[in-house]
């Protein structure tokens, strides 16, 4: 009930996002299709530069320079780079650059931030648009999009390609549920307690992750086998 006054629980900012990526998605695609590799470059120098790059001065320096002077900004750049990164292939070696740099420099600006800054902006590198979670999630994303197709092949693996299948499925229910997961085992409602404080965050962490991850695609498998649920999951 409580739900109907406040809004939607937090991580449902994701189904706006959608909403407004598929509405702009025409007008995208029509500069995607006649656009050269130039245009594109722009496109995405000045998106970074709007997004991270400025924000990341007035961290610095505290100038701030008013945002209405970069016009494209929002998720709308990661939507082009991924489609950018399809086309034009990076080497190998530059990926593990970047990927390492991101890792990284998320890990020694957090550090920094939390121990030893005065800014009052302890998570300021965790935000999905600052410029080390772009060049790592981009890396990231030219990396998986590198590897073989038939990886988790069936008739080698069954078991992880039925892992593989079931999550790649799932992957939008998956992420509407696991709060609910995760929130169980962080509060102890099941009489035991799973959170960032129970053990060292170096366990806790990938624990939390695969508990929540497999424990919420179990539940939407379940669903799934209910008439009613599974028009409703999809």
């Amino acid at each position: 009930v409580l739900g109907l006054f406040t809004g939607p629980y937090y991580h449902f900012w994701y189904l706006y996002l959608i909403a407004g990526l598929y509405l702009a998605t025409p007008v995208l695609r029509a500069i995607i299709a006649h656009g050269d590799l130039k245009i594109l470059k722009y496109f995405l120098i000045v998106w970074f530069i709007g997004v991270a790059i400025l924000p990341l001065i007035q961290l610095a320096t505290g100038y701030s320079l008013n945002g209405s002077v970069i016009a494209i900004g929002g998720w709308v750049g990661y939507f082009v780079i991924g489609f950018h990164f399809q086309r034009y292939k990076i080497r190998m070696p530059i990926v593990l650059g970047f990927l390492s740099l991101g890792l990284i420099w998320t890990i020694a600006s957090t550090y920094y931030m939390n121990f030893h800054s005065l800014s009052g902006q302890d998570y300021f590198f965790f935000d999905s648009l600052t410029a080390n979670v772009i060049i790592y999630s981009v890396a990231l994303f030219v990396l998986l999009n590198k590897a073989p197709v038939n990886w988790a092949n069936r008739n080698q693996h069954p078991r992880l390609s039925y892992i593989a299948r079931a999550i790649s499925k799932n992957t939008l229910p998956i992420y509407l549920f696991h709060l609910i997961i995760l929130e169980t085992l962080q509060r102890g409602y099941l009489g035991f307690n799973i959170s960032l404080t129970t053990f060292n965050p170096i366990i806790s962490i990938p624990l939390i992750t695969v508990v929540t991850l497999f424990v919420t695609l179990g539940l939407v498998l379940l669903m799934k086998k209910i008439p009613i649920l599974k028009r409703l999951i999809g």
